[in-house]
């Protein structure tokens, strides 16, 4: 059999979704369906969780609300600069153009890694919808420190949620978009409605008051560490860094007429990672004033940070309908990137069953709370070790001709395993790995030197082996 026909033959399998091809032209798709997508996604459930938590740093309103605007800009710019325009020229997956430099063999590994850490977002997602649905179950909400089922109400109720949302995310991008464009308008509502109702709450009346929400800052609670100006721009900058310098969104905007789709980004990174950021802390500034919260900071304990109840106080059962829907929205394109992780390894299974398998995954991480209350650490642990790879993509694609460096070296010369590759993830991953634990630096700053030494050790370790 030729090997034209052995990959018609896997793409036959997979279900069409062009995991070991580019994306012809017939199937790709306009802006909009990326503008649905990502204000979905981003304005989402996990926003009610970030949003307070936000305030347990204890950050002031100018280190909140001018650091997000700049982080936030920061990621779009680097959707639209790196990510789509690397996309619309390959229309190739990350798994499969990682496949073509690095060889079959080594890709496995970080495949596999690249599957898991989404499943694990995932299943944060599925957490915060699970706060909702268990609302009328008088289910014991988890605490901030809570990192184990705490009920089986709990355990039966994430799995039926995961359930779904596997089944949604299974039947391919054409569903995955369908979904978010029919749920994103709701959430938005929800966003806005939720951060009206608080500011009535909180007897809000000038920008002044509103400034004062925060105001110079606080001490952070309990076990969280004191965020600053620089933490709120890079945190929010590198909240994505595996989809955008990390290059996973390759899998998305292959599907793109143009590159300037990249900046239908700025909906989720706006609507969701600000305005949405901003509405949840407010929710939550209302819930630090009840008699239960003063209560617990009485003791030295971090009040309960559970989307569901935050969401219902404030909207009834609308808010708690738009939490579970905004789990699903982020927990579905999640879990469709990691069934094409998974599908790289094993190509001849279909898409459809890797990603049930993802989904799986996905809901037995959604029963450990630890994954939604550590949010902020577990994202910028997720994206340093994903982003370094994405530079790997990016420098060979903007640099690897003036280098004269062999570019798709593994599939060019018949390899499997590109040793240049490793090495300079592992160099670079180690070092700054390293200076952060040693020295108590905070993760998401060392994300862009060691993306950027990752890509410049790439190309002078591939330029010499030439």
């Amino acid at each position: 059999m030729s090997q034209f026909n052995i990959e018609a033959e896997i793409e036959e399998i997979a279900g069409g979704e062009f995991e070991r091809e580019p994306v012809p032209q017939s199937k790709l798709k306009s802006w909009k369906s990326f503008l649905g997508m990502y204000a979905g996604e981003h304005a989402a459930g996990t926003e009610f969780v970030i949003g307070p938590l936000f305030l347990t740093t204890g950050v002031s309103a100018f280190d909140l609300i001018i650091g997000l605007l700049i982080g936030n800009l920061l990621a779009v710019l680097s959707w639209r600069f790196l990510t789509a325009e690397i996309a619309v020229k390959h229309r190739l997956t990350l798994y499969y153009q990682l496949e073509k430099i690095c060889g079959k063999k080594l890709v496995i590994g970080y495949n596999l890694a690249n599957g898991i850490l989404f499943c694990f977002l995932a299943g944060a997602m599925i957490t915060v919808s699970a706060t909702a649905v268990g609302i009328p179950f008088n289910m014991e909400m988890p605490k901030l420190t809570d990192t184990v089922p705490n009920g089986m109400t709990w355990v039966i109720i994430v799995i039926a949620i995961g359930t779904v949302i596997s089944l949604i995310a299974a039947r391919g991008y054409e569903t995955v978009s369908i979904a978010a464009n029919w749920m994103a308008p709701i959430i938005v509502l929800a966003f806005l409605a939720s951060g009206f109702v608080a500011l009535r709450e909180l007897d809000v009346r000038s920008f002044s008051d509103f400034w004062n929400i925060w105001g110079e800052g606080t001490d952070p609670f309990p076990g969280q560490t004191k965020y600053t100006f620089w933490h709120v721009v890079i945190w929010s900058w590198f909240a994505n860094a595996a989809m955008h310098v990390g290059m996973s969104d390759l899998s998305v905007f292959r599907f793109a007429k143009k590159a300037n789709a990249g900046w239908t980004t700025a909906a989720g990174m706006y609507v969701g990672h600000y305005m949405a950021w901003i509405a949840a802390a407010l929710l939550y500034a209302v819930y630090l004033k009840s008699p239960e919260a003063q209560l617990a900071l009485a003791e030295g304990n971090p009040p309960t940070v559970a989307p569901g109840p935050l969401a219902y106080n404030a909207l009834g059962i609308f808010g708690a309908v738009a939490v579970v829907l905004a789990g699903w929205t982020t927990a579905n394109p999640t879990i469709y990137r990691a069934g094409l992780a998974f599908q790289a390894i094993m190509p001849k299974t279909s898409t459809f069953w890797v990603t049930i398998i993802a989904g799986s995954v996905a809901t037995i991480a959604g029963l450990f709370p630890a994954f939604a209350m550590k949010l902020l650490d577990f994202v910028a642990l997720y994206g340093f070790i994903l982003a370094p790879v994405g530079a790997i993509i990016v420098f060979e694609h903007f640099f690897g001709k003036k280098m004269g460096i062999v570019q798709d070296y593994a599939e060019n010369q018949n390899k499997s395993f590109n040793v240049a590759v490793l090495l300079a993830w592992l160099l670079s991953f180690g070092l700054f790995y390293s200076l952060a634990h040693y020295f108590g630096i905070f993760l998401s700053f060392v994300i862009l030197p060691t993306w950027i030494l990752c890509g410049l050790l790439y190309l002078l370790m591939a330029k010499k082996r030439r």
